[in-house]
């Protein structure tokens, strides 16, 4: 039997979603609108707070970037970095008070009343440095939506990728991280954090011991969902393609240039599947994996929500020549996808713009291969 291209295996494969009875649990969760909401608050052309080496530029839609411009003391327990008196000041300096949230969701009050408020202040003190860095401090949060892998890209490690690509281009830096979960959270992302910076991270709720740092920005830049605007960075300019090579090489050093061994050359695809108590799940998943190998792919099942580490997601999905998936923050495993890989996302019903805003868009942007089958029927069960 001759072998099916790639690209007509992927053309049948859409098919699929025309002809095969698909059955989608109602949708549940549509907190992406609010991303739409930072449209509709209006900002001042001028709000910055400063005083001496401390400035708060709360003029952002998404995100308040501060900056402590000279020494900084960070004192965990009270979650306070102190700026250090400057050395040759001459008069009494103005004690100043700021506080922060760095979690670039500003106008998301359901997500920031979960994000730790940080102090500024150039306040005199009679704490002493315990720790001293030589590279300054990016202080940021681990909390708001963190846990969900859409938020934990969009609303985390990307704008980090823009702040230290703005801020620290080809500088070292100390990650200094408020409200992160321990249990989890740093070994899921090892990788990623290693890439970032060669230096441990400093987490906020575990540290009993002063650190000073010769500078630090609070807050991460953020650009738009899943945006990574070349213009606003025109001195380094980069892309989200470019947050794709680094993911890569974040992961190929520990997976190396593996690639999954097959017993065909039929083209490999991924099916994320996602759980029913999270809603949008395909409820006869054996009759569509079915109906995908009969057009000539592969299919290795992603369930995201089982113990698995992202390197193995990685492997997995960096293998592959195509992703599928409903509407979910699954789908997020494209950015581990390679440039004209084809990533198929199902619509259900009422997230159109949603799914544009976090999937469809972003897929463009890292050279994929973008198809979507938007169901029509108001029923929840399709054919």
């Amino acid at each position: 039997m001759k072998r099916l291209s790639l690209a007509t295996a992927t053309s049948l494969l859409f098919l699929v979603f025309i002809y095969v009875h698909l059955s989608l649990t109602a949708i549940t969760n549509l907190t992406i609108f609010q991303e739409l909401n930072r449209f509709r608050v209006v900002f001042s052309q001028s709000q910055l707070e400063q005083a001496g080496q401390i400035t708060c530029n709360r003029s952002h839609a998404y995100y308040d970037l501060c900056s402590i411009d000279g020494p900084t003391l960070l004192e965990p327990i009270t979650s306070t970095l102190y700026a250090l008196d400057p050395i040759n000041s001459t008069q009494q300096p103005i004690s100043i008070w700021l506080k922060t949230r760095p979690y670039p969701r500003k106008w998301d009050k359901g997500a920031t009343s979960i994000v730790k408020q940080l102090t500024l202040t150039s306040a005199p003190h009679s704490t002493q440095c315990e720790v001293t860095h030589n590279s300054p401090a990016l202080v940021f949060s681990a909390g708001g939506y963190t846990g969900n892998l859409l938020h934990d890209f969009s609303d985390g490690f990307v704008p980090l990728f823009i702040t230290i690509n703005s801020l620290f281009y080809n500088q070292d830096v100390i990650l200094v991280i408020s409200d992160c979960n321990d249990l989890w959270w740093p070994q899921k992302y090892a990788e990623i954090l290693a890439q970032f910076s060669h230096d441990p991270i400093i987490d906020i709720k575990k540290e009993r011991v002063t650190h000073c740092f010769p500078s630090a920005i609070i807050g991460p830049i953020k650009h738009g969902p899943m945006i990574v605007d070349p213009t606003l960075l025109p001195h380094h300019p980069k892309s989200l393609n470019d947050f794709r090579i680094f993911l890569e090489k974040s992961y190929k050093k520990k997976c190396g240039d593996d690639v999954l061994i097959t017993s065909n050359n039929r083209p490999q695809l991924v099916f994320v599947i996602r759980k029913l108590d999270v809603g949008r799940a395909i409820l006869n998943k054996k009759e569509v994996i079915k109906a995908i190998e009969e057009v000539g792919f592969d299919v290795n099942v992603l369930d995201p929500t089982t113990t698995h580490t992202l390197a193995r997601a990685f492997r997995l999905v960096h293998s592959s020549h195509a992703m599928l998936g409903v509407h979910g923050a699954g789908l997020t495993h494209m950015l581990f996808q390679r440039p004209k890989a084809v990533l198929v996302q199902v619509v259900p019903i009422g997230v159109d713009l949603p799914s544009n805003i976090s999937f469809k868009g972003p897929a463009k942007n890292l050279g994929l291969e973008y198809m979507d089958y938007k169901v029509k029927n108001k029923r929840k069960q399709l054919s």
